[in-house]
Parts: structure tokens; C-alpha cells; sequence
């Protein structure tokens, strides 16, 4: 497997070449390099850094020994950008990865994506979490491999220090009780009850799915109330507070890891992260998972989450390929290879939930399998050619609104405004 950097892309961009790697001239009158081998080229981010990837294309490349699969490997923070650069220029890069759904929405509707209809019905709808985000009028233009949502880490050995046996169906009122319960200071030392990362999701995403809003309505009144709970945490104490969590760049992971923080709202792409960092002797934290808190103490569990998809490109050097790969990526073959590395697959069945719960590090308890089953899981952000640029306001009023520079009120009053004013048009 050869990887190829951005900055061999530059290159070859200048020089008029596709992105094939050694494959020689896109399309498909040369389908194979010199080695008899078809290079399958894959956009990705952090190739290094995100097993996931590496995981899928070895197994891949083991179950088909005449493929070979080149990653095309894009810092993460540059990633949409560049794929954005890259499609406007007529990049021949056969699978590209979809970081998220708003970056989905704009390149399918941009007409940069191939229809893959077939290939989503071959894995079958029905066993595929987070399809429904990649529906446009009844066409697929990626399907999904991993679906990630949001749960409740939590210390086992602080929890049960303060008299806690688990964190179960708790509300979000209890949760703000358990927090400041769990808050300690001793010999220079601080424990917070949580951490809430300075993402604006912790309290905008989770607001939208407890409260089945639209993110890109213009009115967000239903933030209110989870505005109010993560400020409450903060003033108390119970969280460390948004501005240094900036200033600083807190990385979440160590709060957890360190044992600074006994809960941490999160997504399930950290599980990977926690058993590579245990395995490796990082970190000894006694770890388990919990629902997220709920606005009701209905006993159902709503949380929200974002699917992570491969799309082909719409210029593919080896289109038929392409298709190949997403359907063995999203089936149970690919749900089997991150599962193995403590990745979440979209393919979602018995064998595949089995098989998770088994990885060496994961916690076993029932309320850890409970979380893994919420009722319904949210997309973080609406599926829209609205939604990157309502994203970027929401964004900016989170930030004053966390650090005291707005009120709740005015904050949600002027994200209202912006989002009216700048995206709807109104």
C-alpha cells in the first residue's frame, strides 16, 4: 500500500495529471499499473493517526489480492476544503471519504458524486445506521461504515468513591446534581464532576435531538434550557470553565484519562482511543459507558450522532472498484475490521454488537451494552445546503455565549437574527 500526501497531489495537479498514484492516465482505458494490480485511490485524513482507515484497506486488500488500495492522505483540519479543491478541479480520486453529512449535501448536490442506489440495497438499508442522512430524494451518493453518537463516559472508581454505583437514566437535572456531588479538591489537586468539550454540540446538538429541532430554522429557543444546565456546571465549578478550556486547548482526552473529570459527555469514536491508551499503559482509568442524560424521565433515550460514509467521485479512475469497495466497507466484512479496533460500524446486527463487547479493554457491564442501544440517534446537524453556513454562525455565538460575552437570551436572540439574515435569506 502506497500513500500519497497532499502535497504529491499539488504536484501532480500542476503538472495536469489525475490523482492516480502510479496508475499512469485516469480513466478507464488503463485500469492497471505495471503490476497487473488496480490502484484504488481513497481521500483520507490523519492516515497515521486514524486506524480506522488502515483497518479497512488491509483487510480489503487481503480479501482481494489484486487490488491495491492508495490512500490520498489530507491533514484532518484541511480535509473539506481540499476535497472541495480537489473535486473543482477534476481530481480522479476513485473513493472519497465523507467527514461529515454538511460536506455530503453540498458535493451531491454539486453533482460531484456517483449514485450508488445499488450498492446501499446490496448492503441493505435496514441494518445500516445513519442512512437515512445520505437520502436525496431517493438517491444515495455514499453510504455509510461507521456511525458514531454521542454517550456518557464515566469513572467507575471516582463514581463509587462518592457512594455512586452507575450513572443510569439519569436526567439532565440529575446529572447536573451528580456533577457537583462528584466535584473534589484535595492536596492541590482538582476532580471535576464532568467535562463538557468546548464543541458546540454538547449543548446545540443534544438540544436539536431532545427536543426533535431543526438546527437550521432560525429559531432556537429550545437551546435555552441546555444553555442554562452547561453554565450552571461551569459557575459551580463541576466542569472546567469554556474560556480556559479554549485558551488552553484542553485536550478531553487527558481530563478523562488523568482522572480529572469522573463523567465526560462524547461521542463513541473515543472508545478506540481509550482501549488503544490503556493497551499501550497511558492511562489506568476504570471506564465505563452510560446513556446520555435525558430531557424526560420517560425511560426512552434520545441522543445524536453523525455517520462517516465513502462516496464515489463523479471523475473516478475505476468506478466499478469503487462500488466494490463501499459495499464490502459497509457490509459485514468492513463492520468486522473496526469493529476490532473498537470503531462503531453502521452496520448494525447481533454478531457484529457481540463481537464489540468482546475487544480486550471493553467494559462488560450491562449498562455500558445498554448505552450502545439508544432509541433514537439524531443527526448533529441537518442534512442541507444551509447548514455549513448556519454551522459557522452558531458557532461564533456559542463561543460568546460560553464565555459570558452574551446572555443565554441574547445569544439565542442574535443567533436567530444571523441565521435568518445571513443563510435563509428572510
Amino acid at each position: 500500500m502506497k500513500r500519497t500526501t497532499l502535497a504529491a497531489i499539488a504536484l501532480a495537479v500542476t503538472a495536469g495529471l489525475g490523482l492516480t498514484g502510479c496508475a499512469g492516465a485516469a480513466g478507464p482505458a488503463e485500469p492497471q499499473g505495471q503490476d497487473g494490480k488496480t490502484r484504488l485511490t481513497v481521500s483520507v485524513w490523519n492516515y497515521e493517526g486514524t486506524p480506522e482507515f488502515k483497518a479497512l484497506f488491509d483487510s480489503y486488500e487481503a480479501a482481494n489480492p489484486k487490488v491495491d488500495i492508495e490512500p490520498v492522505d489530507i491533514l484532518a483540519d484541511d480535509y473539506p476544503q481540499k476535497v472541495t479543491t480537489m473535486l473543482a478541479g477534476g481530481d480522479t480520486t476513485d473513493v472519497l471519504t465523507m467527514k461529515n453529512v454538511i460536506d455530503y449535501a453540498r458535493y451531491a448536490n454539486n453533482g460531484q458524486l456517483q449514485e450508488i442506489n445499488t450498492v446501499v440495497d446490496k448492503v441493505g438499508k435496514d441494518n445500516l445506521a445513519g442512512i437515512d442522512a445520505f437520502d436525496i430524494n431517493g438517491k444515495y451518493f455514499a453510504a455509510p461504515h461507521r456511525q458514531d453518537f454521542w454517550l456518557l463516559y464515566y469513572n467507575k472508581d471516582l463514581l463509587k468513591a462518592a457512594g455512586v454505583e452507575n450513572p443510569a437514566d439519569l436526567t439532565w437535572d440529575e446529572y447536573t446534581a451528580l456533577a457537583k456531588k462528584l466535584t473534589s479538591e484535595a492536596g492541590g489537586k482538582k476532580v471535576y464532576g464532568t467535562y463538557h468539550h468546548i464543541w458546540r454540540s454538547v449543548v446545540q446538538a443534544i438540544a436539536a435531538a431532545q427536543n426533535n429541532a431543526d438546527q437550521n430554522s432560525g429559531d432556537y429557543s429550545f437551546f435555552k434550557d441546555q444553555y442554562n444546565t452547561a453554565l450552571d456546571l461551569q459557575k459551580s465549578g463541576a466542569t472546567l470553565d469554556f474560556g480556559t478550556a479554549k485558551s488552553q486547548k484542553t485536550s478531553y482526552r487527558t481530563m478523562f484519562e488523568s482522572g480529572q473529570a469522573a463523567m465526560m459527555p462524547m461521542g463513541t469514536w473515543y472508545i478506540a482511543g481509550i482501549l488503544q491508551a490503556k493497551k499501550d499503559g497511558k492511562t489506568n482509568v476504570n471506564w465505563g459507558l452510560a446513556p446520555m442524560p435525558q430531557k424526560s424521565d420517560d425511560g426512552k433515550v434520545t441522543t445524536f450522532g453523525s455517520p462517516t460514509a465513502f462516496a464515489v467521485n463523479k471523475n473516478a479512475a475505476h468506478s466499478d472498484e469503487a462500488k466494490k469497495f463501499i459495499e464490502w466497507a459497509a457490509g459485514e466484512e468492513g463492520a468486522k475490521a473496526i469493529s476490532k479496533i473498537g470503531v462503531v460500524p453502521a452496520l448494525q446486527n447481533d454478531a457484529v454488537k457481540d463481537a464489540y463487547f468482546k475487544l480486550d479493554g471493553m467494559p462488560t457491564d450491562d449498562l455500558s451494552k445498554k448505552a450502545f442501544t439508544p432509541d433514537q440517534i439524531a443527526l448533529e446537524m441537518p442534512v442541507s445546503d444551509k447548514s455549513a453556513a448556519t454551522d459557522k454562525v452558531l458557532n461564533q455565538e456559542h463561543d460568546l455565549i460560553m464565555v459570558g460575552e452574551r446572555s443565554v437570551d441574547d445569544g439565542i436572540a442574535e443567533m436567530g437574527k444571523r441565521v435568518k439574515s445571513e443563510v435563509l435569506g428572510q
